[in-house]
């Protein structure tokens, strides 16, 4: 993957959503076709052999590129969502964030304990949402998980949240940038 291209086009944007924070922008880095395409390319041969049946994405950044790779990889799409947001019965689960606490779902007939599941975020920080989805995954059954997200804010340790032992798979990574 071309680091750089990527990088280059990631918008920083300093004080957001709170004074200290520096906020990274991933829409600057989608509106370039240039590296949609890059994207598309090297998550999907990274992915390619898996076996991947469904691919879930974190509300809402992370729908972009999931539903990409979905198609790509000739899975189901499925949606992780805020409460109330689904139609029809779901599950939920409860997590801790850097401002509180905040809760996801997917509806309860997404997934099947056959699925082989790719969760895709576009951003890894504090690790909450992403265990959270995971811990969701495993409440329906789903054993073979894979983790993604374009960019890694290391600094903040959200690693340390999920399962060591998990193939987690982010191309962009920012220390102390």
């Amino acid at each position: 993957m071309n680091v750089d291209l990527i990088k280059a086009n990631v918008r920083t944007i300093p004080d957001f959503p709170k004074p200290g924070i520096l906020f990274r922008d991933i829409t600057t880095v989608y509106k370039n076709a240039d590296c949609l395409q890059e994207l598309t390319r090297s998550l999907t041969a990274y992915y390619k052999d898996k076996g991947i049946t469904k691919v879930l994405g974190i509300e809402s950044r992370g729908y972009t590129m999931a539903s990409i790779l979905a198609q790509q990889l000739n899975a189901g799409f499925v949606f992780v969502r805020k409460p109330g947001k689904l139609p029809a019965r779901a599950v939920q689960q409860s997590y801790q964030k850097e401002y509180g606490i905040d809760t996801i779902e997917i509806h309860e007939d997404a997934l099947t304990p056959d699925d082989v599941v790719l969760i895709h975020d576009d951003l890894l920080a504090t690790g909450g949402t992403m265990e959270a989805t995971y811990n969701l995954v495993r409440k329906l059954g789903v054993t073979k998980v894979y983790l993604n997200c374009i960019i890694e804010l290391v600094d903040l340790e959200g690693r340390k949240r999920l399962p060591a032992d998990l193939d987690f798979y982010c191309p962009i990574v920012y220390r102390g940038e």
